[in-house]
């Protein structure tokens, strides 16, 4: 027998929730809409839900709006079954019950990030520390502490205790062998760098050796490495070598795809920043794409680095990435609806309801507070006394009539040239939350609770000017 659903909603958006979830056509749940009572879904509390819901006999689950505030567990409490948060859109209603009804599950991923420290030598251990600890929030795995070539590191080895008495996993990268003697000894996890005739270093410590070619490009030198690496028994992983783009970028690429084939079993790794450094581009896409040959290779681990400024979220996208990757390879899907993390100027569905709805719900309203969308043909603004489109902010304001309010007047164009934006670059828009970046940014609570304090206050002002 098929699981009931139960989907909370308010009045305005009932009946476009029953037409798009009969559209679907047939699920593998049996499901019902009810109106709690409310006019739209941002109103609803648990308050409000647990004083006026009467579930359905058979109820299995019940699927609350994604605006909704509250929290789920006194809900689950009081009525038994699990209450779980929708999207904020019901455009996005289908992409969230695809997959056999439930959300992908993105927890689970078959990737390393190392995460490179550039400059470490000119860091205090403390400075360090810091920046260790940003990194494996945003989703590294090993701290990399870079050496820089003709710099001394008197403090190399402080660093790896103080990042190891912390918790981390470590690699130390430089092309002195002394810095990476010094390093091992001071216990940490990875060397990175080693060649056929380095590798020795990596038999005297408790180290995984990072591999490359002896010779720049050379797959056969890596072989010699990779076959010392083996007769010593040795963990070890390797590393082909991606080159930036227009410097052996395409052979490079080549290389990955020969070294798996040649080595089938051995543990890869790829050094994206000669591509997400070295590139005069958003490095979301990069990184998706190398992330994909990586699923695609089984290649389970990636040295990531941000010095450039617009690589400032490598990180957190090299983390999504490896999340949506691992999810669609496990359904045998594209990689798409997963996650909107790397979808950062442009969204997939920029317009979150067609012309005909935006002009169901302006014949709707009666009152005077603004409401504001997008739509394909430019931003609309519309409230009980109008209902006005343009492409351009600008043009919008003589018909708003707030020339002499200015907390008004303010507020609406702060929203109207988000929408404007939005608009423009076909991301989505919506009223008094801040545009959603991905990854590229993360998202500005305090001015989202600004945004939507000034929403409330307008809109009590408008309330008791119509009194």
């Amino acid at each position: 027998m098929a699981e009931r659903w139960v989907f909370l909603t308010g009045h305005l958006a009932k009946a476009r929730l029953e037409r798009l979830l009969a559209g679907l056509g047939k699920t593998d749940f049996d499901w019902q809409v009810v109106d709690i009572g409310v006019k739209v879904a941002a109103l609803m509390s648990e308050e409000i839900i647990s004083r006026r819901l009467a579930l359905p006999e058979g109820t299995n689950r019940v699927i609350l709006p994604g605006r909704y505030r509250g929290t789920v567990e006194g809900l689950e409490a009081r009525f038994g079954v699990p209450f779980l948060r929708g999207p904020a859109e019901i455009a996005d209603l289908p992409a969230y019950l695809g997959r056999a009804g439930q959300p992908p599950d993105l927890s689970g991923h078959a990737m390393r990030i190392f995460a490179e420290i550039v400059d470490a030598p000119t860091l205090s251990v403390e400075a360090l520390l810091l920046r260790a600890r940003r990194l494996a929030e945003a989703g590294a795995d090993v701290i990399d502490i870079g050496c820089l070539p003709d710099t001394p590191f008197p403090g190399l080895a402080d660093a790896v205790r103080a990042l190891k008495a912390e918790g981390f996993s470590v690699s130390v990268d430089s092309a002195n062998t002394d810095e990476l003697r010094t390093g091992a000894r001071a216990g940490a996890d990875f060397l990175l760098s080693l060649n056929e005739t380095t590798l020795g270093l990596a038999s005297d410590f408790p180290v995984t050796p990072v591999l490359i070619p002896g010779i720049p490009g050379d797959l056969d030198s890596l072989g010699r490495a990779i076959a010392g690496a083996e007769k010593a028994g040795l963990p070890f992983i390797a590393d082909p070598v991606l080159d930036p783009i227009h410097f052996g970028f395409a052979a490079s690429l080549g290389r990955f795809i020969e070294a798996r084939r040649r080595w089938p079993e051995v543990e890869l790794i790829m050094g994206t920043g000669n591509l997400t450094e070295l590139t005069d581009a958003d490095t979301s896409g990069i990184t998706a794409i190398l992330a994909g040959l990586c699923s695609e290779l089984d290649i389970r681990n990636v040295l990531a680095v941000h010095v450039s400024p617009h690589t400032v979220r490598t990180i957190e996208e090299h983390d999504v990435a490896r999340r949506v990757l691992y999810a669609a390879k496990q359904d045998g899907a594209l990689p798409r609806g997963y996650h909107p993390g790397l979808l950062q100027v442009h969204d997939r569905k920029p317009f979150t309801a067609s012309l005909e709805d935006i002009e169901a719900l302006a014949a709707d309203v009666r009152d005077a507070n603004f409401r504001i969308t997008t739509a394909p043909d430019g931003i609309h603004v519309f409230n009980g006394r109008g209902h006005a489109v343009a492409t351009d902010a600008f043009a919008l304001f003589d018909g708003l009539g707030v020339e002499n309010d200015g907390a008004h007047a303010f507020y609406l164009g702060a929203e109207l040239m988000k929408a404007e934006i939005a608009w423009r670059l076909g991301k989505r828009y919506t009223q008094d939350e801040p545009l959603a970046w991905g990854v590229a940014a993360p998202a500005p609570e305090a001015d989202r609770t600004r945004l939507k304090e000034a929403g409330h206050t307008l809109k009590a002002k408008a309330r008791r000017e119509e009194g």
